[in-house]
This record gives structure tokens, C-alpha cells and sequence, in this order.
């Protein structure tokens, strides 16, 4: 019968399970989408290419969706469970509410463990293949959005004007026209032919067009005279075919500068990110010793001198500013100001690079955590919600859903702020990562003794005859008031 019990347990939770994580998923999903609209748009990407693209940028929002959808479900369940009267039949049967929740139990360690697997293992790998695909768009297919009719300033240093764009990758140019951007000083070039076309080129930085029945306008100004500039004559030369390269390096160094595609801590598992996080401090620490030395050089020029040097002679103490002249106190005082603006304004100019540092070494701390922490989030959440469901007995997505909403934001909002905190260097990263869970872990406890001693802690009648005596002492006596 135990057996029994426990599958339709099990069986009652993935129905909801299953439909919460779906359209949760789907709701991330599409606000990745939006966020990601720009890098879509305009590169010629296939179908499949962005649903590869998303599938990569998607494997993150696991780790936020499972918590909440197991909070969701658990409230569903074990609502539906008191709102259909079968946990009271359950708990008259002898069966008590711990034996009850025991199978879910062991259902969220699973997610929790596959959830930990999951973050450790799958995320960083998808991670890393999408900033590898986002690379090779920003390489292959840089942002060159050309306007038929319209000239456009997109490649260095020229100005060029297409007539009609066609093809599948609008590769095929109708009436082109180039203009090489120059001063008054230097050689002239402009180009007009009939048609082009766009073909891949050996050097990704470079972009190759292929131009066809044309001519090219020329007037070599550079290092010449005046007079001689006047005498030049103009010179057009007719081609049938030409082709020409654009170095375009620098609009892909400025995509890939944006998108940050680098050697990211979010590419490795929390044994790799050990070596990430003593690499970095052992080179913050680096750094605070050179600053450290910069002050202390810029206070005394010789204190270094003196630390290393055995001084064989006693050394004079410095005059009083008393025996000292006017002048010659002035120029003391002058200068001692002059060393501790240039102090001050050198630590100021340390102090982002010092901020920088820190907020770095706090998200490689954070980032390692969290694959721990949100695996721990599922089995907190659990406790609340199936202690919350067995409370309040109402099932469906009415009030568990505002209740699940409400904890998740309470939950979302611990996180960023313990986030923030920790970057700016207030709080211990390690602790801001733990913050959300130690926060909800004794009100999850707290729940839970609730529910298995049957308290009635949403029962409104409760609360009403707890503050009857107060409202009864300020309200007036209004029995018999129509015979007065």
C-alpha cells in the first residue's frame, strides 16, 4: 500500500512539474530572444543557426527555472492534496505527513543532484560554444547593414552607395558606387560599375568585392605643389572586371570587444575554478604590493633606500621649523603640500583599477558557489512550498502561484542585492552567494514544523478571535440601538 502511496505521490507532482518548467522555460526563453534580438537580425543567419544559438545561451536559465518550478509543483501538490481532502484521509490512515512528503523528497535531491551535474558540467561547455558561435558571427558576419540608395560610412575610410541589393545574403550589388575618403591633399579615387558582388575571402578581416563593367576616377594629389595639383590631369581607367578588398578588422575587433569573448571563468567547473580564483589572488595580491610601494615611494623617496642599506653613520634628525627662516619654511611647507596632492591624486587614480579588481575576484567566488547554492535552493524550496501546499489546502494556480511569486522575488531580489553588495566590496562574496538560502532556510524549517503539527496558520477565524477582545474595547455596543 506504502508503494502504492508513494507512486501516486510521485505521479500527482510531475503532472504540474512538467507544465510549470515548460512554460517557465519558454517565458526565459523569449526574454533571451529579445535581449539577444540585435545580434539576429541583419547577419544572415539560418533557422537552424539560431535555434543552435539559443539552445547554448538557454542551458543557464536551468538553474533559476528548476528551483521555482519545484516551489510551484510542491504547492500545487500537496494543495491539491488538502483542498481534495486526501491528506486528511492519508493522516487517518496513521500515515504522517513526514512519510508523506518522503518520496518527493528524494525526487528533489535527484533534480537538486542533476541540477548541480547539470551547472557543473553541461552549462560551462554550452557557454563556451556559444561565445565560440558568437565569435565566428561577429568574424564572418560582421554588422554591415547596407541601405539600397543610401550611402553609408560603414567601411573605413570610405563612402560607398549600392542601388539595389539581392540575394539570399544580399551578396549581388546593382549600380555601385565607392568613394575613397580623403583630404584635399591626398590622391582621389572614386569607383562606379555596373554590378558587384560579395564573396568570402581568404582573411576574415578583410571583405571582398567583385565589381564588374566599370570605371575608376583617379587624381594623384599626394606630395605635390599647388601648381603641379592644377596641371594634373584627371584619369579614368574602364575594367571589366575588378576586385577589391576592404579591411574591415576593425568593426570585427569592436563586435568582439562587445561581446566579450575571451578566457571566461563561466567556462569552467568549480575544480577548475579553484586555479581561477588562487590565480587571481595571488595577482591582486601583486598588485596591492606594487601600489603599496608606489605610496610609500612617492611619501619618502628615500625609505626604500634606507630599508635595504645597513646605515654605518647615525643619521641627523631633521631641523625644527621653528629655527628655520620664513622663506625657507614656506618652501618646506610647499612642497610637503605638493607630495601629498600628488599621493592623493595617484590613489584616486588606483582606486577604480582597485574596485575593478575586487568586483572581478567576487564574481569568480560567486559564480563557483552558486552551482553549489542553487543546487541547495531546490531542496529549500521544496520544504516551503510542500509545507505552504499541506497549510493552505487550495491547489490549482490561484493563490500558490501569488504565494510561489512572492517567495521567488523575496528570493531573486536577496540575490542581486547580496550581489551588488559584494561587488562593491561589502560583504564576503562566499557569504553573498549563501546569503538567499541562509535567509530562507529557517522560514522553510519554521513551515515545516507548522505543517506537521497541523497549525492553523492561515486560518483567518484564528487571527480574528486573537484581536476580538481589542476590536471589542474600541467598538461601541450597538445591541438593542434601534429601541433607544
Amino acid at each position: 500500500m506504502i508503494k502504492k502511496l508513494d507512486g501516486y505521490v510521485i505521479k500527482t507532482f510531475f503532472g504540474p512539474f512538467l507544465f510549470i518548467f515548460s512554460v517557465l522555460f519558454f517565458i526565459f526563453v523569449v526574454n533571451i530572444i529579445w535581449i539577444r534580438l540585435a545580434q539576429f537580425t541583419g547577419k544572415g543567419l539560418s533557422y537552424w543557426e539560431i535555434l543552435k544559438l539559443l539552445s547554448y545561451l538557454s542551458a543557464i536559465v536551468v538553474q533559476l527555472v528548476l528551483p521555482l518550478t519545484i516551489l510551484l509543483s510542491s504547492i500545487m501538490t500537496f494543495g491539491d492534496f488538502g483542498e481534495r481532502y486526501e491528506l486528511a484521509a492519508m493522516k487517518a490512515a496513521g500515515i504522517s505527513l513526514t512519510r508523506i512528503m518522503l518520496p518527493l523528497f528524494f525526487t528533489t535531491l535527484f533534480f537538486s543532484l542533476f541540477l548541480f551535474f547539470f551547472s557543473n558540467n553541461v552549462v560551462p561547455d554550452f557557454q563556451r560554444k556559444a561565445k565560440n558561435m558568437l565569435y565566428n558571427i561577429a568574424a564572418t558576419k560582421p554588422a554591415l547593414n547596407f541601405t539600397p540608395g543610401q550611402f553609408i560610412q560603414q567601411l573605413p575610410g570610405y563612402s560607398v552607395k549600392f542601388d539595389k541589393i539581392t540575394g539570399e545574403n544580399g551578396e549581388n550589388l546593382t549600380g555601385v558606387f565607392i568613394h575613397k575618403m580623403a583630404t584635399s591633399f591626398d590622391d582621389q579615387q572614386s569607383i562606379v560599375a555596373e554590378k558587384g558582388k560579395f564573396v568570402s575571402a581568404d582573411n576574415p578581416n578583410y571583405l571582398k568585392l567583385v565589381l564588374f563593367n566599370g570605371h575608376i576616377y583617379e587624381d594623384q594629389l599626394g606630395n605635390t605643389d599647388y601648381n603641379t595639383r592644377q596641371k594634373q590631369p584627371d584619369q579614368a581607367i574602364k575594367f571589366d572586371t575588378l576586385v577589391s578588398h576592404f579591411n574591415i578588422s576593425e568593426i570585427i575587433d569592436k563586435a568582439i570587444e562587445a561581446e566579450k569573448i575571451t578566457d571566461d571563468y563561466s567556462f569552467q567547473n568549480v575544480i577548475e575554478l579553484n586555479a581561477t580564483i588562487d590565480g587571481a589572488k595571488k595577482s591582486n595580491e601583486n598588485i596591492m604590493n606594487n601600489l603599496t610601494y608606489e605610496l610609500v615611494s612617492q611619501a619618502n623617496s628615500y625609505v626604500s633606500y634606507i630599508d635595504k642599506t645597513k646605515v654605518k653613520v647615525a643619521i641627523k634628525a631633521p631641523p625644527k621649523t621653528d629655527t628655520l627662516s620664513i622663506k625657507k619654511k614656506q618652501e618646506i611647507l610647499y612642497s610637503a603640500y605638493n607630495k601629498i596632492e600628488n599621493v592623493k591624486q595617484s590613489t584616486i587614480a588606483k582606486k577604480s583599477q582597485i574596485k575593478d579588481m575586487h568586483a572581478y575576484f567576487a564574481r569568480v567566488i560567486m559564480h563557483q558557489q552558486r552551482i553549489v547554492s542553487y543546487s541547495v535552493t531546490c531542496l529549500i524550496f521544496f520544504l516551503i512550498g510542500s509545507s505552504l501546499g499541506s497549510i493552505i489546502r487550495k491547489g490549482g494556480l490561484g493563490l500558490p502561484v501569488v504565494i510561489a511569486i512572492v517567495i521567488f522575488i523575496l528570493f531573486y531580489v536577496l540575490n542581486l542585492t547580496a550581489e551588488n553588495i559584494a561587488w562593491a566590496g561589502g560583504m564576503d562574496p562566499y557569504l553573498a552567494a549563501w546569503l538567499p538560502n541562509l535567509v530562507l532556510f529557517p522560514f522553510g524549517a519554521w513551515l515545516t514544523y507548522k505543517a506537521l503539527t497541523d497549525s492553523q496558520l492561515f486560518d483567518v477565524e484564528k487571527y480574528k478571535s486573537l484581536f476580538k477582545p481589542l476590536i471589542d474595547k474600541f467598538s461601541k455596543n450597538k445591541e438593542h440601538q434601534r429601541y433607544r
